[in-house]
């Protein structure tokens, strides 16, 4: 099983992924935040005799650089990277694979060229329902200017996050996995810059469902039972109005990765 890396620049912007495996299928893959391609490494190599993967680094994740500071990316700007993407690797048709964040990656590709997406792998992705501290953090200018106030004053946060649990607007194992991806500089700066630069990848889960009906695209949601990130419950919101789907509860976190299980749900549908 051959593994390649392939940097790929559009104007200034540098988006890298990585190729694994060989098989007839073309699966892309897009990790979660504070990850990079490396997370899906093992899972590449148990699908490559069905899928030959390409595995992506999100902006501001890994070696992928965008120029363009808070400027945010646009559907119409990351299709045109994909569009540039597919015509160097000759690729006409493809599977969808998104954890998380990566998942609006994900759905803003299928948006774009959805007769070209064969199957859609959703796990415990984000954009199916926005969080309204995400709203606040990204919109709105002045709550954007104090979220980026918080990349030099960490206490700040945390006095904040700590209060606003204790008021039940803040869930405890959020505030524990916002700790965890901001106790460094360098973290905290992923954090605002990925909130404000994607903030354009919003979708209307009505018209993704349309376009998954119309076109016939195979749908697997797998969610964590435990997960506070991201609820199982939410995914109602996408999956009611999709007839034919599949929906995976594990008996885990926000972490889906680390099960094997994972593995075996996505080898079973491809």
């Amino acid at each position: 099983m051959s593994v390649y890396e392939l940097p790929m620049n559009v104007k200034t912007s540098k988006l890298f992924y990585t190729k694994i495996g060989n098989g007839t299928k073309t699966l892309l893959l897009f990790h979660g935040f504070g990850q990079s391609h490396a997370v899906f490494s093992n899972l590449a190599q148990a699908l490559g005799d069905q899928y030959t993967c390409y595995i992506f680094d999100l902006y501001f994740h890994g070696a992928s650089h965008w120029p363009e500071d808070e400027h945010p990316i646009t559907k119409e700007k990351w299709k045109n990277i994909v569009q540039q993407f597919l015509a160097e690797e000759q690729i006409h048709s493809f599977s969808l694979l998104g954890y998380s964040i990566g998942s609006k990656f994900v759905l803003a590709i299928l948006e774009a060229f959805p007769s070209a997406t064969k199957e859609l792998f959703l796990l415990a992705p984000d954009g199916i329902k926005t969080n309204f501290w995400y709203t606040l953090a990204t919109y709105p200018y002045i709550f954007r200017r104090f979220f980026k106030s918080m990349i030099n004053h960490h206490n700040r946060f945390l006095a904040i996050g700590r209060s606003l649990q204790k008021l039940g607007l803040l869930n405890k194992g959020l505030l524990r996995f916002a700790e965890h991806q901001m106790d460094t500089e360098e973290k905290r700066k992923r954090v605002y810059y990925s909130w404000v630069v994607f903030r354009k990848l919003a979708f209307n889960v009505e018209e993704i469902a349309r376009l998954i009906n119309q076109y016939s695209i195979t749908t697997t949601v797998i969610v964590g039972e435990h997960d506070n990130v991201i609820r199982p419950e939410s995914m109602n919101r996408l999956l009611r109005h999709i007839p034919s789907h599949q929906l995976h509860v594990l008996a885990t976190g926000h972490n889906l990765l680390s099960e094997r299980a994972l593995t075996n749900l996505i080898l079973k549908r491809a």
